[in-house]
């Protein structure tokens, strides 16, 4: 089971507050930080293992770190071991280390949820469980906010998608392009909506600060004609994380920050409209009615929903709301998006476009 959790919750102590072990005495919520986290080595062996594809050869020559086999026979470098691995904590091998540092970042969260050979492992994972029948749940939260939740069953068949998720410079997970660190959320928002595959990507990155993308815009168009424009950036003045959706005779607005929603529909005007009808008539003399239909929002705790709805589907076998084929896919959207990324800006035209953007945003 993965558990997916705000980026605080790997910045705790590992020594627990009153109330927190009033409230979650086994740490079963993660009230605290972990007194003890598997090295990088065991991180990365166990990922293999739970997937079946670990290599489990003993002796032989050290091999490129895309092979299956243990930790221990891959290829490294003197002062260059595997980025995953220095991730962890692992050493350098530059000087002698008897004791390595044992941290609990978001980075590493990020690194279990987009690095080529984690998410090789999820594939095999994926193709385990279904021979299985295992349950899985892939922790997409977003799915879970209660503005979404209001608004998911009056999204039918939308036609033209707009979302925005942009937020302050935080270093943070800056060694992965921003399609990875916020956009992901939004595909995967988009894919449970649209009920189509992808047709035809389009997007663009610009790398401000970072090594990788921190700017990405991606136009995705599907086969039943429903086109969908992401933005999202982590070099912004202010935070945001709106999704606009447009459809035959309905407009939804989405604020995952806010947690807050807006629906504006259209109905045949009545043949006498009161005095406060908004009433819209076309060229042809056809007349319509615009009517709000906000619907109540009710507070949540997205992080335990998540939870307790992973905890019902085991229970009573059915399927979990975000499952991990559908993970898999938004990832894959992901990574055909940072595909379209092969001409990047020099460092001088990427100011300019960071300008530019500030201008708009």
């Amino acid at each position: 089971m993965n558990w997916f959790v705000l980026s605080a919750t790997f910045r705790q102590s590992s020594t627990p507050t009153a109330e927190a072990r009033e409230k979650d005495p086994f740490n079963k919520y993660l009230a605290r930080g972990p007194v003890f986290r598997l090295t990088a080595e065991m991180v990365r062996d166990q990922a293999l293992l739970a997937a079946g594809t670990l290599v489990e050869k003993v002796g032989g020559d050290s091999v490129q770190e895309s092979a299956r086999r243990r930790s221990i026979y891959t290829y490294r470098k003197r002062t260059a071991p595997p980025d995953n691995m220095l991730i962890f904590d692992a050493g350098s091998r530059e000087i002698c280390q008897p004791k390595r540092l044992n941290t609990n970042t978001p980075l590493q969260a990020l690194v279990l949820l987009n690095n080529p050979g984690f998410v090789e492992a999820a594939k095999s994972l994926l193709e385990a469980a279904e021979a299985k029948r295992v349950l899985l749940q892939v922790g997409h939260v977003e799915r879970f906010n209660p503005a979404f939740i209001a608004t998911k069953d009056m999204i039918e068949n939308p036609m033209f998608i707009e979302t925005h998720r942009l937020a302050e410079f935080n270093p943070r997970g800056t060694d992965v392009p921003v399609v990875l660190d916020l956009m992901i959320h939004d595909i995967d928002a988009i894919l449970s909506v649209v009920p189509s595959k992808v047709k035809l990507i389009n997007a663009s990155g610009v790398s401000v600060i970072s090594e990788t993308p921190d700017i990405a815009n991606a136009r995705i168009e599907f086969e039943n004609g429903c086109v969908a424009n992401l933005t999202a950036s982590r070099i912004s003045l202010k935070n945001m994380r709106k999704s606009r959706f447009f459809q035959k005779d309905a407009y939804i607005s989405v604020d995952f920050l806010e947690k807050k929603c807006e629906v504006v529909k259209m109905k045949d005007a009545p043949e006498v409209p009161g005095d406060f009808d908004m009433i819209l008539q076309n060229a042809e003399g056809v007349k319509k009615q615009i009517y709000f239909a906000n619907p109540d929002v009710e507070q949540n705790n997205a992080i335990l929903d998540e939870l307790d709805s992973f905890a019902d589907a085991i229970n009573n076998n059915t399927t979990p709301v975000v499952t991990l084929e559908q993970g898999t896919n938004a990832l894959r959207v992901a990574y055909r998006i940072i595909d379209c990324f092969n001409n990047l800006p020099s460092k001088s035209n990427d100011f300019l476009a960071f300008i530019s953007f500030y201008s708009f945003y």
